[in-house]
C-alpha cells in the first residue's frame, strides 16, 4: 500500500524490520541506534451521505484513486481534527454544500487497506449553495437507489454505506478504499 520509512523521524539513522508482539509475522520499522519505533497507523477519512426527497447527494471524483466514478463527498480527516468535522469540510470543499450531521451510518474498513472511512448521514442547510462541482468535483448529482445501479461508484466503501443507508446491497467495485 505505502512505503514504510527508510530513516527515523527523530535521529536519522536507518530502520530496520523488527518483530513486537506475539504475531511472528507482524513486523514494524524500528531505529536501531535510537530504538524509536516508527508504528504504520492507518489512515482516517470521512464522509457524508446528504438525503434531500429520497434522494443522496454523490460527486463524480477529478482525481485520483476513483478519477470518473461516483462517491459521497468526504476525505481525509487533519490530524487534530475530528471524524465530523473533516466530513462536513470535505463536503463544502468538494461541492460547496453546508450540511448537518444527523448520525452515523457507518465505519467501513477492509484487511490489507490502509484507509478507515467513517461516514455520516446529513442534511443540507438552509444557507447552503445548491451543490456544485469543485476542484476535486467533475460532476455532482441526486441519485435514488434505482439511480445508482447504472453508475460506476468509485469505492466498496461507498456501496457499503449507500447500502447500510438505503437496506439493499449496491454493486461492489474493486477498490482501494
Amino acid at each position: 500500500m505505502y512505503a514504510h520509512p527508510v530513516f527515523c523521524t527523530q535521529c536519522g539513522q536507518r530502520l530496520e524490520e523488527r518483530t513486537l508482539g506475539l504475531d511472528p509475522g507482524k513486523t514494524v520499522p524500528v531505529c536501531a541506534s535510537c530504538g524509536t519505533v516508527h508504528w504504520i497507523d492507518p489512515k482516517v477519512a470521512a464522509g457524508c451521505l446528504i438525503l434531500r426527497d429520497g434522494k443522496v447527494l454523490l460527486v463524480k471524483r477529478a482525481i485520483e484513486p476513483g478519477y470518473g466514478k461516483w462517491v459521497f463527498p468526504g476525505g481525509h480527516v487533519d490530524r487534530g481534527e475530528t471524524p465530523e468535522a473533516a466530513a462536513l469540510r470535505e463536503t463544502r470543499e468538494e461541492c460547496g454544500a453546508v450540511a448537518t450531521i444527523d448520525g452515523l451510518v457507518g465505519l467501513y474498513s477492509y484487511p490489507g487497506r490502509p484507509v478507515i472511512v467513517v461516514v455520516y448521514r446529513g442534511t443540507l442547510l438552509p444557507e447552503s449553495p445548491e451543490p456544485f462541482p469543485a476542484d476535486e468535483t467533475l460532476e455532482v448529482g441526486w441519485f435514488t437507489p434505482g439511480q445508482i445501479d447504472g453508475i460506476d461508484l468509485a469505492f466498496r466503501s461507498t456501496a457499503d454505506a449507500l447500502a447500510a443507508l438505503f437496506g439493499r446491497p449496491f454493486r461492489t467495485p474493486p477498490s482501494e478504499l
